[in-house]
């Protein structure tokens, strides 16, 4: 299999085809990894796709300074629902970044070689997630001003957060998540940013790339402290895969109400996280692999890889709904029975149903290898899936807040224009910067790609196109 430094053996037919296409060597990495921020002109394409990710930016700046000038009543948000889409907005964004932290850290950790024609892709896509993420609960609190007291920080009026709420845990969870994945994403980018330095003819670009890779010459100390580095934080970064979205569960997990007082929170949070965030790996590889010809870097075979991972934690996804429902019938407590009825047959069963065919339904098809093979099956499931989880996160929110103990005090939610635009908008930010990652900075990670593929293959595949597909 593999040779006594981890390098993947040539001759074994079961790990060639994980890695590139056939008879790619390393100088055809570097052309067409670094070839797509070189180019001078930008495509068209990239405008017209940048251009429709700046107005939903735009409109999700003008909904929160509205939000902020006129106040959290242009939410949809009533008595007992005072969660609504922002709330579940926070646990869906955080929830696709969980893929990045994976693919990146864990991953590499078990040597598995396949990650490196990915993992660039989902880091990437990790910050950006967290990004979109830490806005709603910050406007959330109401007074945006005042979000400093979610701090330790010395004030006027004396005030301490309350270290018991899970929902202080959330603001070092999620800034810790943001910060090792921010300090895994650059620092793997390193020697790449590097090869841009040494490749670039303008005096701006060399400039700029030469600050970002902080002086990098590759030498062989260099690349001692780097692999070491890159050890560390991949296991500072493991714990957290566990670790922030049990933290986001506690949210819901630690409080009194039925639905959300259940012991499975954090473990099923961890599997849906894991689940919309490959999900929306896939949603963006596919376009970006086929717009910039990668499709002999990023082959079939990843594609297949990560389907089979979304079959398994649409799986456990769905295990955890019916463990959900046997919970709620072993314990006897009535309320956590009605609780989930009502999920089922109550006012928003037409949002329980949608989740359930869309998270546990629709990945089955991803049984047969054709269907984890084909383009257009593959990319109608995993939207169906980011459709499916945000409607999870819907569900657990909403319907457990609308109908809580007391009849009298029932009440149906129902969004805004505003809530609708605020999420819409947070869709701008998200590929916004997703495009400029793509035109600016290395989409691969080439340097890791070369460490696990062998150059001169004997087969080479003479056209440039004829890859896995």
């Amino acid at each position: 299999m593999t040779d006594i430094n981890g390098i993947p053996n040539e001759d074994d037919p079961r790990q060639r085809p994980l890695l590139t296409a056939e008879g790619i060597g390393l100088t055809e990495i570097t052309e067409m990894v670094a070839g797509i921020p070189e180019r001078r002109e930008t495509p068209r394409a990239w405008y017209i796709a940048f251009a429709c990710s700046l107005t939903l930016l735009s409109i999700l700046g003008v909904m929160l300074a509205y939000l902020i000038f006129t106040g959290v009543g242009v939410w949809g948000n009533n008595n007992p629902a005072f969660w609504g889409w922002p709330i579940v907005n926070f646990v869906f964004w955080v929830g696709i970044g969980h893929a990045g932290t994976l693919i990146s850290a864990i991953l590499f950790l078990t040597r598995q070689n396949w990650r490196t024609g990915v993992n660039r892709f989902a880091e990437a896509m990790t910050i950006f997630a967290v990004c979109c993420a830490g806005i709603f609960p910050g406007v959330h609190i109401g007074r945006v001003w005042l979000a400093f007291y979610l701090f330790p920080l010395p004030n006027q009026m004396s005030l301490w957060p309350n270290f018991r709420s899970p929902l202080l845990w959330d603001v070092f969870a999620v800034g810790t998540y943001a910060t090792v994945s921010l300090l895994f994403w650059y620092m793997g980018m390193i020697p790449d940013i590097a090869t841009l330095r040494d490749r670039a003819k303008h005096p701006i670009r060399r400039f700029v790339y030469g600050v970002l890779s902080v002086g990098w010459t590759g030498s062989g100390r260099e690349w001692s402290r780097f692999e070491k580095a890159y050890l560390i934080l991949a296991g500072l970064a493991t714990p957290l895969v566990l670790s922030v979205h049990s933290v986001v569960s506690f949210d819901f997990a630690v409080a009194q109400l039925p639905g959300w007082h259940t012991t499975i929170f954090p473990p099923y949070f961890v599997a849906g996280a894991v689940f919309s965030g490959f999900a929306m790996v896939v949603t963006l590889m596919i376009p970006a692999r086929a717009f910039f010809g990668l499709k002999d870097i990023i082959t079939m075979n990843h594609l297949d890889v990560m389907n089979k991972i979304i079959l398994t934690t649409g799986s456990l996804v769905g295990y955890a709904y019916a463990t959900e429902f046997f919970i709620a019938w072993y314990s006897g407590n009535p309320y956590e029975s009605f609780a989930f009825i009502n999920r089922a047959f109550g006012p928003y069963a037409w949002a329980y149903w949608t989740m359930v065919s869309c998270n546990v339904i629709s990945p089955q098809i991803f049984w047969f290898k054709k269907a984890r093979r084909s383009i257009p099956i593959m990319l109608t499931v995993v939207i169906f899936v980011n459709i499916g989880m945000w409607f999870e996160r819907f569900v657990i929110t909403v319907t457990s807040l609308s109908r809580d103990f007391l009849p009298s005090s029932w009440g149906y939610f129902k969004p805004t224009i505003v809530d609708m635009l605020t999420f819409l908008g947070s869709f701008g930010l998200f590929f916004t910067l997703f495009l400029l990652f793509c035109r600016f900075l290395p989409m691969v990670a080439m340097a890791e790609v070369k460490m696990v593929v062998p150059e001169g293959h004997p087969s080479h595949v003479e056209d440039n196109g004829a890859s896995n597909e």
